[in-house]
């Protein structure tokens, strides 16, 4: 929509200052945004928004947005660059990608991206037009796309909370993840907060003692990592009681003897003392879940961050399947998928480039059978620092700051200054792009068209976001995917993007055009899909399968397992005698999206530096007092960050705030070692078999006081 209101224009957009998906309504006034607010007439939000909405304005003004091209002018790091022209920019990714490309082949060129933004499903088209198989994102194999594989794998969809029709859920377990702050891929914070004000019950599992947590019915506070544990705990309930719907599992489920036989051995009183759950609390919150109608699962990613993330989610998946909680009005269901699948142009790469992907042979799931197969990330860094089992030439980086958001930044470094090439395009200079050859200006989400749907795999909503403002030379990721695939000849790739979203909104009926009117599409869900015409679920079985014939022929576990993090308490005693505490990370802050927008003032002054829970006996035991600077230091290294002292955590746990760095220090390192909580995480084996995934969380460390680093400086 563009609606002129006088001296004002009013635009309909999605705010995208996160991968949430709100629709806004932007107004313009002489040519310059003056506000932007909720649209009320957006089925995903209506016309709620957070304050990071607001702050888009700071966003697309900030005096230190990357405007022009630059080309580095002096030794990687020195911050000596040259303007140079988009002409130029191009001249210089053609002639060296192109010289690589005919020297030692595309697949010695790895392609980076960031977490869910318009470009980020253009990112593997462009690999894959380009000819090489090794792209990669630092969430993939943890966030996200395990709990997609899992249920593509298990219900041949993804499922999503019910918060679209007119029957509310009876029972929602949250697990591993904080809508009410982070409200991720189109399930927004909203529906989460609502629904605290009604007779909804909440099952939280989390370390910490979230807004959710403080509400909810039942609160897990269990050990960060031992998730697995605790879900196959939950499924021993629901089998051994009977609390199961029986005429469901028997007419739409897959393996369930052998499910009940796996599971057996695994009761509360076996999962406490790895837990730290009590057993009475486990079976009350299993038969709180199983005794609801409906029932929903709200799960994130902190399930996603230990080597066990396949069957971590696989465990918890099985729940609602076995309480038949599935596609009914309030439960979980399956959107109507309202476009038409994306052009990845996977076809393009032939087989043998295919087996070429870094880590494909060992783990099958990730760079085989994904849904959007992807380099493992480990593997990507090692063939940058050793050349093995081929070199990575050349990074090409989008939106991304990786010193920021990979784990291990003292090894990412590392790697990043032993490539050949490396491009970073992004909004503002960040730690990782003073590291570059070549810097790239971005476009902000108000300065692209865009089209997207949400919930991610659902899609009840099509969203079209407009170009309104343009800032310098900054252009679109999309675009210069395109105009450099023009420049290099190949082939695929170059046609413009909105013929891309047309192609996908055919089923609408509607073009990118009437998109950017409409502001969006909608869809409403049917339910009980599974019953038509004994349509069942689009799985090998055709049921939903506990026992994953997927996974088997890939010849992983096809039965969800329990396995300890090979860094924890348990596992790692010798460890643990000199970091005696459990280190958990990733938690949302509302105000930032992962290491994004620190630079904008609105943002930064009610959150100006990262905090570290811990319980109030651990900081007494220390010396520690609430608002302290503190040391958190693990094996690999230490940062600082400011104490914040709460009962909500367990004397033994540390919470650190994750993907700090400070753009106000202006020294080109800007203090990406002092708080980066990936100062302190490993990105080495052993990894989940099949995703790849290395630890994150529930690694070992220890605190002590620290100095105030102002009084340092």
């Amino acid at each position: 929509m563009k609606k002129d209101v006088g001296p004002t224009t009013i635009y309909k957009s999605a705010c995208r200052m996160c991968h949430g998906g709100c629709g806004v309504l932007v107004h313009v006034t002489d040519g310059q945004i003056a506000k932007i607010i909720g649209d009320p007439d957006s089925p995903l939000n209506r016309g709620k928004i957070c304050i990071k909405a607001p702050a888009s304005i700071e966003l697309v003004n900030h005096p230190d947005r990357l405007k022009h091209p630059l080309k580095r002018a002096g030794p990687r790091g020195s911050g000596q660059w040259d303007r140079i022209s988009w002409d130029e920019a191009y001249d210089i990714l053609a002639t060296r990608l192109g010289a690589i490309i005919k020297e030692s082949g595309a697949h010695q060129i790895a392609i980076g991206t960031g977490t869910g933004r318009h470009h980020c499903d253009f990112v593997p088209r462009f690999a894959n037009a380009l000819g090489t198989p090794n792209w990669c994102e630092p969430g993939h194999a943890q966030c996200f796309f395990p709990r997609v594989n899992v249920s593509m794998m298990t219900y041949g969809d993804l499922p999503v909370c019910d918060y679209y029709g007119d029957t509310e859920p009876d029972c929602v377990l949250v697990w591993g993840h904080n809508p009410a702050v982070s409200g991720p891929d189109g399930e927004l914070l909203f529906h989460s907060r609502k629904l605290t004000k009604t007779d909804t019950k909440f099952i939280v599992v989390d370390p910490r003692r979230t807004v959710l947590a403080e509400a909810a019915d039942l609160w897990l506070q269990v050990r960060p990592g031992a998730d697995d544990a605790l879900a196959l705990a939950m499924l021993n309930v629901v089998i051994t009681e009977e609390l199961f719907d029986a005429d469901f599992v028997a007419k739409w489920t897959f393996g369930f003897e052998e499910l009940a036989a796996h599971v057996a051995p695994h009761t509360p009183e076996w999962a406490e003392p790895i837990t730290w759950v009590p057993a009475d609390n486990i079976r009350a919150a299993a038969r709180l879940f199983a005794e609801s109608k409906p029932a929903t699962v709200e799960w994130g990613c902190a399930i996603e961050h230990s080597p066990n993330s396949i069957q971590t989610a696989r465990a918890i998946a099985c729940l609602p399947a076995l309480t038949g909680t599935i596609d009914i009005p309030g439960g979980w269901v399956f959107g109507p998928h309202i476009l038409d699948g994306f052009p990845f142009l996977h076809e393009h790469l032939d087989d043998e480039v295919k087996a070429l992907r870094l880590g494909s042979d060992e783990f099958r799931l990730l760079g085989r059978a994904n849904v959007m197969p992807s380099a493992h990330i480990p593997s990507v860094f090692k063939a940058m620092r050793t050349g093995e089992p081929y070199p990575i030439r050349a990074f090409l980086i989008f939106g991304n700051n990786p010193l920021a958001t990979y784990a291990d930044s003292n090894l990412v470094r590392e790697s990043l200054e032993k490539v050949e090439f490396l491009s970073v395009m992004d909004l503002f200079m960040t730690p990782s792009a003073e590291l570059a050859d070549l810097v790239l200006p971005a476009a902000s989400w108000l300065e692209v068209n865009a089209l997207t749907a949400f919930p991610y795999f659902a899609e009840t909503t099509a969203l079209a976001q407009q170009k309104i403002a343009q800032v310098g030379e900054a252009k679109q990721d999309e675009v210069v995917f395109a105009e450099l695939a023009q420049r290099m000849k190949l082939g695929v790739g170059e046609e413009a993007i909105e013929s891309v979203f047309d192609a996908r909104l055919k089923k609408t009926g509607k073009s990118f055009q009437q998109m950017t009117q409409d502001g969006f599409a909608f869809e409403p869900i049917t339910y009980n899909k599974h019953e038509r015409d004994d349509a069942g679920f689009r799985t090998e079985s055709g049921k939903i399968e506990l026992y994953s014939l997927a996974l088997e022929k890939l010849g992983y576990d096809p039965l969800p397992t329990y396995r300890e993090p090979p860094e924890s308490p348990l596992s790692a005693p010798d460890v643990a005698a000199d970091f005696p505490l459990v280190l958990t990370s990733g938690a949302r802050v509302l105000n930032f999206f992962t290491s994004e927008h620190r630079q904008l003032p609105r943002l930064r002054r009610s959150h100006p530096d990262p905090l570290a829970d811990l319980h109030p006996d651990l900081a007494a035991e220390h010396g520690i007092e609430d608002g302290d600077w503190i040391w958190i230091e693990t094996r690999r290294g230490k940062i600082r960050q400011r104490a914040n002292v709460t009962d909500g955590i367990d004397p033994r746990v540390v919470n650190v705030e994750f993907g700090w760095w400070f753009p106000e220090r202006q020294d080109g390192e800007y203090g990406i070692w002092q708080s980066n909580a990936n100062v302190l995480t490993d990105q080495g084996p052993p990894y989940d078999p099949a995703m790849g995934t290395y630890q994150l969380r529930a690694l070992l460390c220890q605190v002590s006081k620290a100095p105030d680093p102002m009084a340092e400086a």
